[in-house]
């Protein structure tokens, strides 16, 4: 036998003493993969929250139902403010005056000939009560014979032709009641008063401008009751419900929680979006919340 295959059984034979070896001892060479521990179920009872799906989040701004922007009733030149920004005010407080002093003039003259008017009128109606008189007596003259029918008809005449005095001298003054009304209006729009209860936001004026009529003077907004308007699907227009409380938070503000009410859902849907409106209310204290924030609306799809 050559030294070739006397090497070739040789290394043969070493080959099967080690694979006895390992049959023998019975264990693996590749280790089992670890099983992983089962997870709670999403609605198991060791799930302490809601799983995501059945929470739907809409945000919005807060707003407020009064807010607006107060306009100049006519033209003038601002004379005084009264109130700036961040001012809080109440319904009717002054905020700005306008030059009224033309206005004002013009009010007197009206008022002192309303007042002469009025004396004429007291005038008429006495000197008519006079003649009222004269012609009682007269028809009774007439009807004894005692004067022509010529002088009753002179007296009755008299008498008549005054009555339309004193309606006339009435008419006058009707009139120039109106005029005195007229300019006591006109001298109220130079007078700027808050619409409501609120705040000032913004000042658009300052004194000595010249302004026209329908200029932006100040932008008043009230702080209270906070809303917040969203739109959702339709198909969860059966979720909602008028009272029904939702949680509300502030982006800003995380860890300061609120509660707000639904206080109106539209009752049809946009049939071109498939969508509804609503409308919720916060209660409870505002805290840091104020108008224009941008607000988180939590709603129960599942409650």
């Amino acid at each position: 036998m050559s030294k070739v295959n006397l090497s070739l059984m040789s290394l043969l034979l070493v080959a099967v003493g080690m694979l006895d070896a390992c049959t023998n001892t019975g264990t693996s060479t590749v280790a089992a993969a670890p099983v992983p521990s089962p997870s709670p179920s999403p609605l198991s009872p060791d799930s302490n929250t809601r799983p995501a799906a059945d929470v739907l989040t809409v945000s919005g701004p807060l707003i407020v139902e009064h807010q607006l922007d107060v306009l100049a009733q006519r033209d003038g030149i601002v004379t005084k403010l009264f109130s700036d920004t961040g001012g809080r005010v109440r319904t009717g407080d002054l905020l700005a005056q306008l030059d009224d002093r033309q206005l004002d003039a013009d009010l007197q003259a009206a008022r002192a000939k309303t007042r002469s008017t009025d004396a004429d009128l007291k005038n008429w109606q006495a000197e008519a009560r006079v003649l009222e008189a004269d012609f009682s007596r007269a028809q009774k003259m007439y009807d004894a014979q005692l004067i022509t029918r010529e002088q009753w008809e002179h007296v009755k005449f008299k008498a008549e032709a005054d009555q339309w005095d004193v309606q006339r001298v009435e008419q006058l003054l009707i009139n120039y009641k109106e005029v005195e009304h007229s300019l006591e209006l006109e001298l109220e729009k130079t007078r700027i008063r808050a619409p409501f209860s609120g705040i000032i936001a913004r000042r658009y004026v300052r004194e000595g401008q010249q302004v026209a009529k329908g200029d932006r003077l100040f932008w008043v907004t009230a702080e209270a009751p906070l809303r917040m308007r969203f739109t959702l699907p339709e198909k969860y227009l059966e979720t909602l419900k008028h009272g029904q409380q939702l949680s509300l938070t502030i982006p800003d503000f995380p860890t300061e929680p609120h509660t707000a009410k639904v206080v109106e859902l539209s009752p049809v849907v946009d049939p071109t979006s498939g969508t509804f409106d609503g409308l919720v209310e916060v209660t409870g204290a505002v805290g840091r919340l104020r108008p224009g924030m941008s607000a988180l609306l939590r709603i129960d799809t599942h409650p």
